[in-house]
């Protein structure tokens, strides 16, 4: 049995902890056995590709990397937490 998490792919989401907190952004991918979460903008890292072939240039890409789901929080409820406390 695969372990349950609290977010679906195409939720809406603010991530609470890390290098990007603060942003939000859409769930891209789920990986339910390790925890991990793929949020469209969140998680980048740089990788710099080698030239491959004579003559071509090498180049610098950003790669989207998953994050733990236990550092992001639907914006949905977010929202409603704020109304409660006021």
């Amino acid at each position: 049995m695969q372990p349950k998490l609290h977010i679906k792919k195409g939720d809406t989401v603010i991530v609470r902890a890390g290098n990007d907190k603060g942003k939000t952004g859409k769930v891209l991918q789920v990986f339910p056995r390790t925890g991990m979460v793929v949020v469209e903008g969140v998680g980048m890292k740089t990788k710099h590709q080698r030239a491959r072939k004579a003559g071509q240039a090498g180049q610098i890409i950003q790669k989207q990397h998953a994050i733990a789901a236990s550092k992001v929080m639907d914006a949905a409820k977010s929202k409603k937490r704020a109304k409660a406390k006021k």
